[in-house]
């Protein structure tokens, strides 16, 4: 089949790879230069499946809104936008029932273990290097966050997630340069979670699906597109180009491509801060920062090694606009920087990034037919992106071969967002 593919992030070259590798004939039309150029740019790192979660949970809907009027907020409202996320925001709350939730969960869950499988198969047998390191540990500062995180430790017994409940001691063991004078109670250590370069395994994989014969147009940015026996993908500059399937992985951009084939999907542009700085060595002691990534659970904010550079990322912000980086998610992200990592890092040389990250109101990503007659749908993965691309690849690659899917998808088409 000659599939088109709308996007080139982490999800749609994994999507490429996947399908140039059942062979089929695979062109990617990307509006930007390069690969993993927007969202995909300096994500996080975090390869998790343990702490993976819905946004939308049992109290998460107070616990935003109280968080917004006790001090510095993981969620923020920037700009008159975000009143346009009202509906959005009204779906995510009814996701938080206790019964919705657990089964975006499990569907997550599945996903996402699927997905880290897949990525290391994938890194075994084609010898990928990405600045990859094993071991995540989510730090609880006190007992009352420990207490707060009782109901997510029950479900990781329940699902069977590899986890291990740990002291301070013990924390300080396995990441020796947190910093000792920060209060920690305890922390919850996922060892077969860990932390990699999202946007250099782009490249890679990238490689990869080119060697299998795709074809990536990069500066080509995709107008519109058709349904149909042969759908078609109207871009700028050019001519149309018809297709037997076309695949829609351009993140916030999909709503528009969308609307003229009758798909309304309630995505909401959730952006999301990094800041990315060389480690600082100084001769004689043990190199700084962390071995690989911890994540600060009160904050929501992540501490990562990549290779020789130290990545705080995290908080969400509705609304705004893309090119405008707030002083204060900064502020929030070298804060935690510097309560566990103090002097780690080289900040004067830091970089400052701001994504948007595709999310819709319950959490998991849409895979699979649109409704639509030939166009596809592989997006929706909020933050976890860089955990869920290579298992939504695959099943997707699978689906539009006429093969059933390696795993349970219930949960994850798009008739349950309608």
């Amino acid at each position: 089949m000659r599939v088109a593919i709308i996007g080139a992030g982490i999800v749609g070259v994994s999507t490429a790879y996947e399908l140039a590798l059942l062979g089929h004939e695979v062109t990617v039309f990307e509006r930007r230069s390069s690969v993993a150029e927007e969202a995909s740019f300096a994500n996080a790192g975090v390869l998790a499946t343990g702490c993976l979660g819905p946004w939308a949970g049992p109290g998460t809907g107070w616990k935003a809104m109280r968080s917004l009027f006790e001090g510095p907020a993981a969620l923020r409202f920037s700009g008159l936008h975000a009143l346009s996320q009202l509906p959005w925001m009204w779906r995510w709350w009814r996701a938080s029932r206790p019964r919705v939730h657990r089964a975006n969960q499990a569907a997550l869950l599945r996903l996402a273990q699927f997905s880290c499988e897949r990525l290391l198969g994938l890194t075994r047998d084609l010898g990928l290097e990405f600045e990859q390191a094993p071991g995540f540990l989510v730090l609880l500062r006190s007992e009352r966050d420990l207490k707060a995180r009782k109901t997510t430790l029950a479900a990781l017994q329940d699902l069977g997630v590899a986890h291990e409940l740990v002291d301070a001691a013990r924390c300080h063991g396995l990441e020796p340069g947190l910093h000792r004078a920060t209060a920690l109670h305890a922390a919850i250590h996922f060892p077969q979670d860990g932390v990699g370069n999202c946007r250099h395994f782009a490249h890679l994989l990238k490689s990869q699906a080119q060697r299998l014969g795709a074809s990536f147009r990069f500066d080509t940015e995709a107008l519109a597109v058709a349904a149909g026996r042969a759908p078609r993908v109207e871009l700028a500059g050019a001519e149309a180009a018809s297709f037997d399937a076309v695949v829609v992985c351009a993140g916030v951009q999909a709503q528009r491509l969308l609307s003229g084939v009758g798909v309304s999907l309630p995505l909401a542009a959730v952006h999301g801060y990094s800041v990315t700085a060389p480690l600082r060595h100084v001769d004689g002691l043990p190199p700084p920062g962390p071995r690989a990534a911890v994540m600060d659970d009160r904050h929501q904010i992540a501490v990562c090694r990549l290779g020789q550079r130290i990545r705080v990322s995290g908080l969400a912000e509705l609304g705004g606009r893309l090119d405008d980086i707030g002083a204060a998610p900064l502020r929030r992200l070298y804060r935690t920087l510097d309560d566990w990592f103090p002097g780690a890092a080289a900040t004067r040389d830091a970089q400052h990034w701001k994504g948007a990250r595709p999310m819709l109101p319950d959490g998991p990503p849409v895979l699979g037919a649109s409704g639509a007659p030939g166009i596809w749908l592989n997006l929706g993965h909020g933050g976890s992106g860089w955990t869920l691309a290579c298992g939504s690849a695959r099943v997707l690659a699978e689906q539009i071969s006429g093969r059933e899917a390696p795993l349970d998808v219930s949960g994850l088409g798009v008739a349950r967002l309608r």
